[in-house]
């Protein structure tokens, strides 16, 4: 992804060499790498104007189970709780998409992304309008 988005921002790798102080090997070693340090995707992410971190967050809000044990380590927990009940317009579009193409039922929807019915006939509706 971070390569796709190199070439559509036309960014030369001289300048990407400067940007992260490193070798035009270490930047195609970097394209090919399985995983990123977060400090370099957040590089990358500045860099190139886009949210790379975004794949991950859309990834556990379409296919984090609910977890009852969940609840009560969040009441324990100092810490900013995620939310899966959050979705993205991106997260929106592309449930709609499958449906409107019938990839998917929206059964198969609610049950495979664990998308309350209520909320996914809503998103629906809306876009009807």
């Amino acid at each position: 992804m971070v390569s796709k988005r190199v070439l559509e921002c036309d960014v030369d790798i001289t300048q990407l060499c400067k940007f992260f102080k490193c070798s035009s090997e270490d930047i195609l070693a970097m394209y090919n790498s399985k995983s990123l340090d977060s400090e370099i995707l957040l590089k990358w992410s500045k860099i190139l104007e886009y949210d790379f971190f975004r794949f991950y967050s859309q990834n556990l809000i379409l296919y984090s189970p609910a977890s009852a044990d969940n609840k009560k380590n969040k009441e324990n927990s100092k810490m900013h709780h995620f939310r899966k009940n959050i979705y993205t317009r991106e997260v929106i579009d592309f449930m709609l998409e499958m449906v409107e193409k019938r990839e998917k039922t929206k059964k198969q929807i609610i049950e495979e992304y664990n998308i309350p019915k209520t909320t996914l006939y809503k998103w629906i509706e809306k876009n009807r309008k």
